[in-house]
């Protein structure tokens, strides 16, 4: 039986579906889809007369035309489609409409209570009358059952029915659009099976802020030439035979980037946070922790030794209270002061899109004297008007922060992260991280991606000093090195932020975190909309009447080569163009129970089109499954056409008056 497959907003229908067997919304993906985007990934698509779409000097070497590159990094050479990552004041608490009603919140209680109440009596008889399918939740041989907990009977009695919108299999970079592939389930979704068709869609759910996940331009180019001179692998450990001068350089560029005396690269993101806590703080210290912080943060604690008090997500009342009682108590038992206080903390939390209140934590760091930790993963290069994360973002000297850590995955299309601070703190950092002693150095081609990334966002070529740190064999155009991809690439990512997010507001959607987020959350609540929610932004004729679905086939798509970004928005009969459109699902353990949402990830390589679209396509979808919970914030909803049309006005509301009427 199949609980799940369906939308769960009628509680009848999960009853009897529960039941009954399932039913299927979603038809098979090879009946829609192809049409819309040619299959560009595989070679460069033929010129169809078309101008070149990418020869504004704003795209710095991004002018060759292939349809490849298009399909990577979308061109918009409007300057009103352009904004500046900048703290405003009141812009970071959520408003009246962004709270579920109580019928909302109790519906899907009572979804998830029914669920459960069936998949404990499958369980119940299958363990009688199926034993061979149950023996992993049986005792053995005196042995308990390897899987009883909650989170065992979620991912077997919940989430494998629908496991059809995660982990959705792609191929090729993931830059604007990515190339799908399509599978199909014989065994409700215990198991999966390429068809061997293949659809390219409109990218929204990647950690490509800037857009750097390309295979073309002055990055690739530098990266090619790095890989002739350094090789793949650098062959050891940092402390052995593996240390390159080129680590050493972009070392330095990173420090000189975020304003810091020193900083350290780490081949692996999560190896960042988990081995660097440990070396900074052990038996008495105080680790006081966001309850959402991420999860190599919270392994980092447990392998220092340190003890540990979460405190309420963002709420700088709560830190202050929990760290008057620490400080007053001192340590467990023996009530000594602690040797060191910590408090950590991220800049962008991933999935709420929340950006942390960082003056107030401040103004607590002169009070009570702690030092402060700040995982930057997602805010370093998608915050401020210089991509320098939250210190940037809210015009803060980093000096003020003790420990500023980040990865390179998100904004500057490569892997592993740093840490950064005063160069006596590195230093200690460098002789005790385990990442730094055993694991292998940094590989050639990574480190010459974000050279090259860095090289633009900071404008590394307006200072000779800057640019003295560049080896000599790079090189890179004068534009490029003078900030302008840079700047036109961090300007877009913050118009694109804004947009999506005010756009969904003024649709009617709950949308969580701060406006200028790239991490744009819209609560689905319910968890058979997930499932479809996911299946109709990748199926996009569904969503509409019967009598329109083949609509969709408009000629001026399905004849447009990804030769141009810019695709006109409707065809000839008036019809909107329909790509299809890849999400991000995110639900339990991630994020609370009943608090599932797609998550969007906005990114510089979108155009204003591309946003157009994902908005058209959630305004739709969200009509059809009853997801507008909200009355639009002030001034109330609007209708879409309304919406794509104001533009700027939207990207330029604070979220608390009132929009005029244009």
């Amino acid at each position: 039986m199949q609980l799940v497959r369906v939308s769960l907003a009628p509680l009848p229908w999960v009853v009897s579906r529960a039941v009954c067997g399932p039913w299927r919304l979603i038809r098979p993906t090879w009946q829609y889809g192809r049409r819309f985007w040619p299959h560009a990934a595989a070679s460069c698509l033929p010129s169809m007369g078309m101008p070149d779409a990418l020869h504004a000097p704003a795209t710095g070497g991004l002018t060759q035309k292939t349809g490849l590159q298009h399909s990577e990094f979308g061109e918009c050479k409007e300057d009103a489609f352009r904004w500046t990552s900048r703290y405003d004041a009141g812009q970071l608490e959520s408003s009246e409409e962004d709270t579920p009603s109580y019928l909302t919140v109790l519906s899907t209680y009572l979804v998830y209570i029914v669920l459960i109440l069936f998949g404990h009596a499958r369980d119940f008889i299958g363990r009688r009358f199926y034993p061979q399918e149950f023996a992993h939740l049986r005792e053995n041989n005196g042995y308990a059952a390897l899987n009883s907990d909650f989170d065992s009977f979620f991912t077997r009695r919940l989430k494998t029915r629908i496991d059809d919108c995660f982990e959705r299999p792609v191929t090729g970079v993931c830059g604007r659009t990515v190339m799908t592939l399509e599978r199909i389930s014989h065994d409700y979704n215990r198991s999966f099976h390429l068809t061997g068709r293949k659809r390219r869609a409109l990218n929204i759910s990647a950690y490509n802020y800037l857009g750097f996940a390309q295979s073309h331009g002055e990055c690739a180019d530098n990266v090619d030439t790095g890989i002739d001179m350094y090789g793949l692998s650098s062959g050891g450990t940092r402390l052995g035979a593996g240390m390159l001068d080129l680590q050493a350089q972009v070392e330095k560029m990173v420090a000189k980037y975020l304003g810091h005396e020193d900083a350290m690269l780490i081949s692996m993101g999560f190896a960042t946070n988990s081995t660097t806590i440990p070396a900074i703080a052990g038996p008495g210290t105080l680790i006081v922790s966001d309850e959402l912080n991420h999860t190599s943060l919270r392994s980092g604690v447990r392998m220092s030794g340190a003890s540990i008090r979460p405190f309420k997500h963002g709420s700088m009342d709560a830190l202050e209270a929990l760290l008057r009682e620490c400080i007053s108590q001192g340590q467990p038992r023996t009530h000594r002061p602690w040797k060191k206080i910590i408090v950590i903390v991220e800049g962008l939390y991933s999935m709420e899109g929340t950006i942390f209140d960082l003056p107030r934590v401040l103004e607590l760091k002169k009070r009570y004297k702690f030092y402060l930790y700040i995982d930057e993963a997602h805010s370093i290069g998608a915050l401020g008007p210089n991509g320098g994360g939250v210190c940037d973002y809210f015009g803060i000297d980093p000096m003020q922060i003790d420990i500023l850590m980040g990865t390179f995955t998100k904004s500057f299309g490569a892997v592993g992260g740093y840490v950064a601070g005063k160069k006596s703190t590195i230093d200690a950092i460098r002789r005790r991280n385990y990442s730094n002693v055993y694991g292998e150095t940094m590989a050639p081609p990574v480190l010459v991606q974000i050279m090259s990334s860095l090289a633009t966002i900071m404008s590394i070529g307006r200072s000779p000093e800057n640019r003295a740190l560049l080896p000599s064999w790079t090189h890179f155009s004068e534009q490029f090195l003078m900030g302008v991809e840079g700047r036109h690439r961090l300007e877009r990512l913050a118009f694109n932020s804004r947009y999506l997010n005010h756009g969904l507001r003024k649709l009617g959607f709950i949308v969580w975190g701060n406006r200028d987020s790239p991490v744009v959350p819209l609560l689905l609540f319910q968890p058979g909309k997930m499932v479809l929610f996911s299946n109709l932004m990748l199926h996009r004729g569904l969503a509409l009447p019967p009598s329109q679905r083949w609509q969709t086939d408009d000629d001026v798509w399905n004849s447009a080569t990804l030769e141009t970004a810019q695709v006109a928005s409707t065809g000839p009969h008036g019809v909107r163009r329909r790509p299809p459109i890849v999400v991000v699902v995110v639900a339990y353990p991630a994020t609370p129970l009943i608090s599932s949402r797609v998550r969007f990830c906005v990114s510089a390589a979108h155009t204003k089109q591309d946003i157009d679209d994902v908005l058209v396509a959630c305004d739709e979808i969200g009509s059809l499954l009853a997801l507008k919970y909200a009355n639009g914030g002030p001034g109330g909803r609007w209708h879409i056409d309304k919406v794509l049309s104001h533009s700027a006005e939207l990207v330029a509301w604070n979220g608390v008056n009132p929009l005029p009427e244009p």
